[in-house]
């Protein structure tokens, strides 16, 4: 019984050994935790992801880390936002040696520009010198995220063509799921009296869902974190939060909240709850994914302001 049992293991042991060994995920680096979740929504179970910047860090001012440059080195593939969100990929890049491909998530999207309100000639404020400026958070239009989509599934299969078909598909289901919470967020703004829909956030980072979805943003500061709101700025919010009777006034997750709240005391108007702009919640956090950062924030707009 013995002998039976060595020759059945050696047998065993004979068949591993003339199996295939399982491939390894793609290595996939994307810049931050939204379009991170993105890459692994489209990857599924054949990509490995990394995120430089962690979720509940801001990206517009993020210094990179040697672990960054060595991620990049490694990387099978690399996934950025563009439109000048991460100012500090392409050097980063070249820094680290990479020769990994690059997809620009957003290629093919049509770019808004900052809000001109920020052109106000007093004070550091970003913007305020360039009115012009690209905005680059296009993922807050479900639309652009199915452009975004499309365009990690391509930069996939082009680097691991043996599962280009699992890409797809897995590319298609998520847009399906896209579908659905585009319907969720037109049905919700819809219920929310014309009257109400104005509301405050840190930065202007709302900008693409408001001119797809029609509910309108005021910020202190311009398209990117990196500097701090002038006084001016500040006291043009709060004129226009009383002229308007503006109902709330949102702490984005990403930035000191201390700003905010000095302008909900001085307009009067409340604190409506935090919103995620540029990050992601970590994973035990009520927005670890996408769909659900984009209908935690729609369920704070509806409880803040109200619906018919």
């Amino acid at each position: 019984m013995r002998r039976a049992a060595g020759g059945i293991g050696a047998f065993l042991l004979l068949v591993g050994l003339a199996l295939p060994a399982a491939a390894e995920p793609l290595r996939a680096v994307a810049t931050f935790s939204i379009l991170a979740d993105l890459v692994r929504q489209v990857g599924g179970t054949h990509v490995s992801v990394t995120s430089l910047v962690a979720p509940g860090a801001d990206a517009h001012g993020y210094s990179p880390a040697p672990a960054d440059s060595r991620a990049l080195a490694q990387a099978q593939v690399i996934v950025v936002n563009g439109l000048g969100f991460e100012g500090w990929i392409d050097r980063l890049i070249r820094a680290s040696g990479a020769k990994a491909p690059v997809v620009v998530a957003s290629a093919g999207v049509r770019s808004l520009a900052g809000n001109p309100e920020h052109d106000h000639g007093e004070g550091p404020a970003h913007g305020a010198d360039h009115p012009s400026e690209i905005d680059p958070h296009a993922w807050q239009s479900v639309a652009n995220v199915k452009t975004y989509i499309a365009n990690i599934r391509a930069g996939l299969a082009a680097a691991d063509p043996a599962h280009a078909e699992d890409y797809a598909r897995n590319a298609d289901a998520y847009t399906a799921s896209l579908d659905r919470l585009e319907d969720e967020i037109r049905a919700t703004i819809a219920a929310i009296p014309p009257a109400h829909r104005r509301i405050i956030t840190t930065h202007d980072s709302f900008g693409y869902f408001s001119a797809a979805y029609g509910l309108a943003f005021l910020a202190p500061q311009g398209v990117s974190t990196a500097s701090e709101a002038s006084p001016r700025d500040v006291a043009r919010i709060i004129r226009q939060i009383r002229r308007d009777k503006v109902p709330a006034v949102f702490l984005e997750t990403i930035a000191d909240p201390r700003l905010m709240q000095q302008i909900a005391r001085e307009s009067g108007a409340r604190i409506g709850g935090k919103v995620y702009s540029d990050s992601l919640s970590p994973p035990d956090g009520p927005a670890p994914t996408y769909l659900d950062m984009m209908r935690t924030n729609l369920g704070a707009f509806r409880a803040a302001l109200g619906s018919e």
